[in-house]
């Protein structure tokens, strides 16, 4: 490891890897090596940097290109916070780590922004993706790369929105130093989102897995995580001094000796730019104080406060939306279920049988007063004729359903 003087970039706080996704050869796993870097946020200096120019799989990391182009449609009006955005069965069936999204619903972009940071959410990037390239991650992806070209990220390649494993889906250090500085630059007040602690969401609530956060003095807004191929990924942000530098370190061997590695670097920083700034004072001619003008770190640290707790929007009645007719709100009921896993299972499968014929899939909890505590797998929203001919398909391709009437589902539904 080794000090240099470049070009560098300001950071908060990263999305990093997510959690293990199938099995991955040994001599993939074997290519992961270990590079870092460390940046002051206020020059845009890198302090630190090791094997930074060295190409590994950037995981979850990819979610902050996703973010990116998210915070851009934001910005620009295309998006708003409270949108909803529709849930495929490509996103809802998406690797863990996930929210566990039912295909057919519809969730807040606000949610989803929050599920990706906190939890790494796949199933979220996806319908993140999916909701600004017309249903296509594909597109979407395509449209991550040429934006990673045009912010000067050289050596970086995305494939699918959520990091998920592809051999081809590569990227550097330095490449995600740059993606870093231009989400701050161009999206200070979105960034804030990064520094959530916890997110609850639908009566689930997702802690930041980062243990440095409670450990390692002044830092805030971290996100950790894992794929085999790429090791254990970590991005950080500290604040000492009203200065701040950030932290990534990407192929850790352990989660321990990655976190050791980053609260090592991260500290060896601030003391020799404490040091600097000693020396620098000393040999300063003597002179009246001028007043202390705010500094880019002295913006961020304000800007970039800690989000704490986030709770998600509440979900609209299922019997408070509107549709189109009343001929419109009959029903094709799968089951009815012990467990809610089992139930949104049920739904995504038959909605892979009736491709373009269920209009939304629906899981109905248990209400106050039920003695059964089952969770209700429902297509919705058909015509009378439209759910007595879906649930013929069903019965041809041995699944078990039946059609409720309108006035069944509202009740159901209460």
């Amino acid at each position: 490891m080794h000090r240099i003087q470049t070009a560098g970039f300001v950071l908060t706080a990263l999305v990093v890897a997510g959690t293990v996704f199938g099995p991955i050869s040994n001599a993939i796993a074997a290519q992961a090596k270990v590079s870092s870097i460390v940046i002051d946020a206020e020059t845009g200096q890198v302090l630190e940097e090791h094997n930074a120019d060295v190409q590994n799989y950037p995981a979850s990391l990819t979610k902050m290109m996703t973010l990116y182009i998210t915070f851009q449609g934001v910005e620009s009006g295309r998006l708003k916070l409270d949108q909803e955005l529709p849930v495929s069965l490509h996103a809802a069936t998406r690797a863990p780590s996930k929210l566990n999204l039912v295909a057919g619903e519809t969730v807040a972009l606000r949610d989803l922004i929050l599920g990706v940071v906190t939890k790494s959410a796949n199933d979220a990037a996806t319908v993140l993706a999916e909701g600004q390239a017309s249903g296509s991650e594909a597109a979407f992806a395509e449209k991550m790369t040429q934006t990673a070209r045009q912010l000067g990220m050289r050596n970086t390649y995305f494939h699918n929105a959520s990091g998920l494993p592809d051999p081809l889906q590569k990227t550097t250090a330095r490449d995600l130093s740059i993606l870093a500085r231009a989400l701050y630059r161009d999206f200070p007040k979105e960034y804030r989102y990064f520094a959530t602690r916890e997110f609850t969401f639908r009566g689930q609530t997702m802690a930041n897995h980062n243990h440095l956060m409670s450990s390692f003095q002044g830092m805030d807004g971290i996100k950790t995580g894992y794929i085999r191929a790429s090791g254990f990924n970590l991005a950080a942000s500290a604040v000492r001094d009203n200065r701040r530098l950030i932290g990534v370190v990407m192929g850790g061997e352990s989660t321990r000796s990655r976190d050791t590695h980053m609260a090592a670097l991260l500290n060896d920083a601030f003391d020799q730019r404490r040091s600097d700034m000693m020396v620098a004072k000393n040999d300063a001619p003597q002179e009246q104080d001028a007043p202390e003008q705010p500094s880019v770190a002295s913006r961020a640290v304000s800007a970039l406060s800690p989000v704490g707790r986030a709770v998600a929007a509440p979900v609209a009645p299922r019997h408070a939306v509107v549709l189109s007719s009343a001929a419109e709100r009959w029903s094709v009921q799968l089951g009815a279920f012990s467990k809610r896993a089992a139930a949104e299972k049920a739904v995504a499968t038959a909605a892979a049988k009736l491709p373009g014929r269920g209009k939304v899939a629906e899981v109905v909890p248990p209400g106050r007063l039920d003695k059964e505590r089952l969770y209700r797998a429902r297509l919705v929203n058909f015509t009378k004729k439209d759910a007595a001919a879906a649930c013929r398909v069903l019965h041809r391709r041995h699944m078990t359903c039946s059609v409720v009437a309108p006035q069944a589902t509202n009740l159901a539904s209460n």
